[in-house]
C-alpha cells in the first residue's frame, strides 16, 4: 500500500502533465491561427469554401462530392453567418461535371478582397478538430505508457509540420486524422468495457469521422478484424452478444453519415446510379466507360436493392476512384508524369517529417524488439500499428496518383502514440537514453518552428530544408499558392519595384491581395514551341519577376494566372515552362514557394545566348 506522501507525489505528477497539456493546446492554437491568418488561399480552398457554403444555403451535397462534407461545412459556417456574396451561376447538378470549380471561382470574384478574410475565418473554425487530435494523442499514450508518454505523443502531433501546415487550412486531411484516431480510441476503450450505450457513442463518432474523409472507410474492416483478434479465442456467448453490438456500432455510424448529408438520396436503388469506374461498370478499361457512365448491376436482381447511404456519398467514392484509375499528373524528384510511384508516399514522409521524429520512431522500434519490458500488451499496440500500416499500404499500391503526401495524415497520430513508448526510458531512470529522447524532441520541435509559419514547404535537413523542397515534391507539399500575402508584403517594402511579372500557379486571383502584374515570357522548349512563338517573345528578358517554384522544373501540367482574372494555358505545349530561371539567382523569397528575381539586360542576354535565342536590346 502506497503511503500518503507517495500518493501526493503521484497526484502532483498527474496535475503537472495536465497543465503542460493545456499549455501545449494554447500554443498550438496560436500557431494554427497565425498560420491561417498570414497565408493566402490555397488551391483547393477556393473550391472547398464555396462548396461548404452551398451545403448550408442549398441543402445539397453534390459540390466537391469527392470528399465528404463535414470539414468544409464547418469551415463555411462563419461565411454563412456573416456578410458574403453567393454566386451559383455556374452550378450544374450533372454528376459527371465538377461544378465546384466554376462555383468556387464565381464566389471568389463575387466577394473580392473580402474572400481572403472569409477563408481565414473558415480556417479558424476548423482548429478545434486539430486540438481534439492533440488531446486524444495525450490521453491514449498516457493510458498505454504513462504521463510522460502522453506529453511526447502530444508534442509530436502538435509540432508536426504536416499538422501545422494542413491543420491551418480547410482541406480535410489533418482534421480527418484527428477524428479518425478519436474514433479508434473510443472503440479501443469500448473493448475494455463493452456496453450498448458506449457502443452507440462509438458508432456516432465513427460516423462523424467517415464524414471527413473517404480514406477512413478502411476503419470498418479494421474494427471487425481488431475485435476478432482481441477477443480470440471467442466464447460462444460472447460472440453472439458482441457481434450484435458491433453491428449496432456500424448501423449507428451509417445513420450518422446519412444525418451529415441530410439523408440526401438515402436508399436510392443500386441500379439508379451511373458509375464511372471499372469496378462498378462492365468495362475492363476506364477509357471504355461512356461519358454518361454505366452500371454493371443494371438489369440484375441487385439493381432493386436500396443503398443505405447518401447518393452523393456513393457517387463521391466512385468519382474519387476514377481519378486513381485514370491517373493524374504526378511529381517526384523533379519528374512529372501521368500516374505515380509505389514508393511515393514512403519517400514523402521521410522528407516531410523532422529527422528528430523519424529517429524517435526508429528508437521506439529498437527498444520494442530488444526488451520485452518495453512492450505493452501486443493487442493494445495493434490498435496503433494496424491502422498506420494499412493506410500506408493502401496508398502505396495506388499508383494512379503520386501527389499530395497529406493523404497519409490519418496514420500520423497512431504512429506518434506508438512512438511515445520511448517514455518508458524515463520510468526506468536510464539517464543516457532519457537525454537522447529529450534531445530528439527538441530537435524535432526546433526544426519545425525554424520554418514557421511556412510548414507547407517543410523539408527536413537530410533533403536540404524548405529551400529545396520543390526539387522533390510539388503542390500541397511545396507550392500551393500560400505565399501571395508574403509577396505583397515584400513589394510594399520595395517601392523601387514599379512593375513586376508574376508566375502564379493556382485558382486564386493574386489581384485580390493587391497584386497587379503581367506574366513572364514562356521558356524555349524545342522546335515545337519555336514554330508557335517568335523568338523575341520567348526566354529571358530584363525586369523584376516573382516565380512560383512549381514552374522552375518545367511546369509540365501547369497554367499561370494572367493578371486579368484568367489563366495562360499554352496550346500544344507541355505547360507554362519557366525552367530557364534556374540560370538566375533569386535576390529574395516570399515564403519558400515564390522566388524573386531582378534580371538585368546583361544577364538576360547571357542566358539567351546559352539557349540559342537572339539577344535583345
Amino acid at each position: 500500500m502506497k503511503d500518503v506522501s507517495e500518493i501526493k507525489v503521484l497526484k502532483t505528477k498527474r496535475s503537472i502533465a495536465d497543465y503542460i497539456c493545456i499549455i501545449i493546446l494554447i500554443v498550438q492554437t496560436i500557431l494554427l491561427a497565425w498560420s491561417g491568418y498570414v497565408h493566402s488561399p490555397t488551391h483547393l480552398e477556393v473550391f472547398h469554401l464555396p462548396a461548404g457554403l452551398s451545403h448550408w444555403e442549398l441543402n445539397r451535397y453534390d459540390l466537391f462530392r469527392v470528399n465528404p462534407p463535414l470539414i468544409r461545412k464547418m469551415a463555411a459556417l462563419p461565411m454563412f453567418l456573416t456578410s458574403h456574396e453567393s454566386n451559383y451561376s455556374s452550378y450544374n447538378s450533372n454528376p459527371f461535371f465538377r461544378a465546384e470549380y466554376g462555383v468556387g471561382l464565381d464566389t471568389m470574384h463575387a466577394n473580392g478582397t473580402r474572400f481572403v478574410w472569409l477563408v481565414t475565418l473558415a480556417r479558424w473554425a476548423c482548429i478545434p478538430f486539430i486540438l481534439l487530435g492533440s488531446w486524444i494523442c495525450f490521453i491514449w499514450a498516457k493510458e498505454l505508457y504513462g504521463d510522460v508518454a502522453g506529453m511526447i505523443a502530444m508534442l509530436l502531433w502538435s509540432f508536426c509540420p504536416y499538422v501545422l501546415a494542413q491543420g491551418s487550412l480547410i482541406t480535410p486531411d489533418a482534421h480527418a486524422a484527428a477524428l479518425g484516431v478519436t474514433a479508434m480510441f473510443l472503440f479501443w476503450k469500448w473493448l475494455k468495457k463493452p456496453t450498448y450505450w458506449t457502443a452507440l457513442f462509438v458508432g456516432v463518432v465513427l460516423g462523424i469521422a467517415e464524414l471527413s474523409k473517404f480514406t477512413l472507410l478502411v476503419f470498418y474492416p479494421l474494427v471487425f478484424i481488431l475485435w476478432l483478434i482481441v477477443r480470440f479465442p471467442l466464447q460462444k456467448n460472447m460472440i453472439l452478444k458482441e457481434s450484435v453490438i458491433i453491428f449496432l456500432i456500424i448501423i449507428t455510424s451509417i445513420f450518422a453519415i446519412n444525418f451529415g448529408y441530410d439523408f440526401e438520396g438515402t436508399f436510392k436503388p443500386l441500379g439508379g446510379y451511373r458509375f464511372q469506374t471499372k469496378i462498378l461498370t462492365e468495362h475492363n478499361s476506364i477509357k471504355d466507360v461512356p461519358l454518361e457512365g454505366s452500371n454493371r448491376f443494371a438489369g440484375t436482381w441487385l439493381a432493386a436493392i436500396p443503398v443505405p447511404l447518401p447518393s452523393n456519398f456513393v457517387s463521391g467514392i466512385d468519382l474519387q476512384r476514377k481519378d486513381v484509375e485514370t491517373g493524374i499528373f504526378s511529381y517526384l524528384n523533379g519528374e512529372w508524369k501521368i500516374g505515380g510511384w509505389r514508393y511515393f508516399y514512403l519517400e514523402s514522409i521521410l522528407i516531410k517529417l523532422p529527422l528528430g521524429t523519424l529517429i524517435l520512431v526508429g528508437l521506439s522500434a529498437v527498444i520494442t524488439m530488444m526488451n520485452i519490458q518495453y512492450r505493452k500488451k501486443w493487442r493494445d499496440e495493434l490498435f496503433l500499428l494496424l491502422p498506420a500500416f494499412t493506410i500506408l499500404f493502401i496508398f502505396s499500391i495506388q499508383t494512379g496518383i503520386g501527389l499530395h503526401s497529406r493523404y497519409l495524415m490519418p496514420l500520423l497520430p497512431f504512429l506518434f502514440i506508438w512512438t511515445s513508448k520511448t517514455a518508458v526510458l524515463f520510468q526506468n531512470y536510464q539517464r543516457k537514453f532519457c537525454s537522447i529522447v529529450v534531445a530528439l524532441l527538441i530537435w524535432s520541435i526546433g526544426s519545425t518552428l525554424y520554418y514557421f509559419p511556412h510548414e507547407i514547404t517543410y523539408s527536413n535537413e537530410l533533403f536540404g530544408g524548405s529551400k529545396n523542397i520543390y526539387k522533390y515534391l510539388a503542390k500541397s507539399d511545396s507550392s500551393w499558392g500560400q505565399d501571395l500575402l508574403f509577396l505583397k508584403k515584400w513589394l510594399d517594402k520595395h517601392p523601387e519595384v514599379t512593375e513586376i511579372r508574376i508566375a502564379h500557379c493556382g485558382p486564386f486571383d493574386p489581384r485580390l491581395v493587391g497584386l497587379e502584374f503581367t506574366t513572364p515570357p514562356l521558356g524555349f522548349n524545342g522546335q515545337k514551341r519555336q514554330k508557335e512563338l517568335s523568338h523575341e517573345s520567348l526566354g529571358p528578358q530584363s525586369g523584376w519577376y516573382a516565380i512560383d517554384v512549381c514552374f522552375l522544373l518545367g511546369g509540365e501540367p501547369l497554367s499561370a494566372a494572367d493578371g486579368k482574372g484568367g489563366w495562360i494555358e499554352p496550346s500544344g505545349i507541355p505547360g507554362y515552362d519557366l525552367s530557364y530561371f534556374q540560370n538566375f539567382t533569386p535576390i529574395a523569397r516570399a515564403g519558400y514557394s515564390i522566388y524573386i528575381y531582378h534580371v538585368t539586360l546583361e544577364d538576360a542576354n547571357r542566358v539567351r545566348r546559352e539557349m540559342g535565342l537572339p539577344e535583345i536590346e
